[in-house]
């Protein structure tokens, strides 16, 4: 894997059409305006996924519906909005020369656009591709009209979204423990309240309410910081990870997460003050100050902040971090990956060993109560970023990109996301690889077929396909298409 930061620059190409892409979406404004009022007319108001959701949180996802909680009141809305920042905009990244090969120390490595090469970006072509017209012809994505469409769809508000790295800039907060009286360096994501959601530009996620042991609690102080009760992580370790052989890299032969919570550290609190709602709060850096981890440009100490980290500027109160490509049925999209419940899935993941999301009721899938929503990942894919159907833990051990993931339910296509992540591990049959069925599966109700059919088996060969017992706690950022 590659253990500095990239810096990589898109080809001309990927510069044009982004380019072209910010002229289009900024001209064709009232032309949008215009196109809603016809289209709403047509489109059933039900079909409008997120903002669907957080006006009907009480209509969840049929038998699995979680118990509705009545809206906060207006006194605990106005707490929790002081919380709210300005929307982040994304600093310069200064390039950094970066080694290939699989990267064992800390940093995130490869970015989600490194390379340009279809097995590791995922990055949809533009519209005109096999036209004869170009391509500012195209007016903006349907999406603009009714996020269920074709996209791209930015679900996480709170910053700017780099498109020709693969990068999220979004405010940083700083709190503190109070056990300890250290500061505490987090970001928010995701939250249990629609209302709170849509005020401060988060991912509302209505599972998010059945985390209970889970998550550690907190306060929100007047100047909307969190003042968690306990939970802090150590930053310092070094990580590591040593693969197997090649063509059965994973599991790997030895590894260390680098950096490890304490017993009580959970990404996910409960605000005790703020009516019961629940954050997802991954904590960045802990107990340094200001002057220890400004990093506005990158070049990033990862002993001091989370691996994810591409720059970090605490007087600006922003953070840059990297993205992760994956599929939610069938559809590419980006996330970030902070935290993981075992020490083997954090340092792979690149996250934070965080102990208590070991409570994490798991196996449970959009059962009544449930927290979680599953995430699938293949052990034995086919490698190769050059490679369009590469997926998989080996792959990601062989080169450095991640293992192309694929989500459950996220916002805009379906009802039941939550940030908690149960990993569903599997494994193809020997049988299925001579055959030549491997391939990238990007849509969950496939693999669940192909599981059905003995296609693949779970986290071994010898395992039963399922929860493979660890969670991982990836918010989802936007939607490609």
């Amino acid at each position: 894997m590659i253990s500095t930061l990239r810096g990589s620059s898109p080809s001309g190409k990927d510069l044009n059409v982004t380019a072209v892409r910010s002229r289009i979406f900024s001209s064709t404004k009232l032309f949008v305006m215009a196109s809603a009022t016809a289209m709403c007319s047509l489109v059933p108001s039900a079909a409008f996924g997120q903002a669907a959701v957080a006006a009907r949180p009480s209509a969840a996802f049929g038998q699995a519906a979680v118990a509705a909680r009545p809206p906060v009141s207006p006194e605990v809305m106005a707490l929790h909005l002081l919380a709210k920042r300005p929307v982040a905009k994304s600093p310069k990244i200064e390039a950094a020369e970066t080694p290939s090969g699989v990267n064992s120390a800390q940093g995130f490595g490869a970015l989600a656009r490194d390379l340009g090469e279809p097995g590791c970006d995922l990055f949809p072509a533009p519209a005109n591709i096999g036209t004869n017209v170009g391509l500012s012809y195209f007016g903006p994505p349907p999406s603009t009209v009714n996020q269920s469409l074709v996209g791209p769809v930015q679900l996480l508000n709170t910053g700017q979204v780099d498109a020709t790295v693969g990068t999220i800039t979004i405010p940083l907060y700083k709190g503190t423990v109070a056990s300890t009286g250290k500061t505490a360096w987090y970001i928010l994501t995701d939250v249990s309240d629609p209302g709170i959601a849509a005020e401060l530009g988060l991912n509302f996620s209505t599972k998010m309410n059945n985390i209970t042991t889970a998550a550690r609690t907190g306060n929100l102080g007047p100047d909307g910081n969190i003042i968690f009760d306990k939970g802090t992580v150590n930053f310092a370790p070094e990580r590591n990870i040593v693969p197997g052989p090649e063509g059965a890299e994973f599991p790997p032969v030895s590894f260390a997460p680098g950096e490890v919570g304490d017993a009580d550290y959970s990404p996910f609190v409960r605000i005790t003050n703020g009516g019961g709602v629940v954050y997802n709060a991954p904590m960045i850096a802990y107990d340094v100050d200001a002057s220890q981890i400004n990093f506005p440009n990158g070049n990033v100490d990862y002993t001091k902040v989370h691996d994810a980290v591409q720059a970090i500027d605490p007087y600006g109160m922003t953070v840059t971090l990297a993205l992760v490509n994956g599929f939610s049925f069938g559809r590419p999209v980006w996330y970030i990956s902070m935290d993981a419940s075992i020490p083997l899935a954090a340092a792979i993941e690149h996250n934070t060993y965080a102990p208590l999301m070991g409570n994490l009721l798991l196996g449970n899938d959009d059962s009544a109560g449930s927290p979680i929503e599953r995430i699938f990942i293949a052990t034995n894919g086919t490698e190769g970023c050059d490679n369009p159907q590469r997926q998989g833990l080996s792959a990601d051990l062989n080169d450095g990109h991640r293992p192309n993931n694929t989500l459950g339910g996220i916002p805009t296509l379906a009802l039941d996301y939550s940030p908690a992540w149960d990993a569903n591990l599997y494994t193809w049959t020997e049988e299925a690889i001579s055959k030549g069925y491997r391939q990238q599966l990007r849509e969950e109700f496939q693999i669940l077929t192909y599981a059905q059919d003995g296609l693949i088996t779970g986290a071994s060969a010898t395992a039963p396909f399922g929860s493979a017992g660890f969670s991982i706690n990836c918010p989802i950022v936007q939607r490609l298409d």
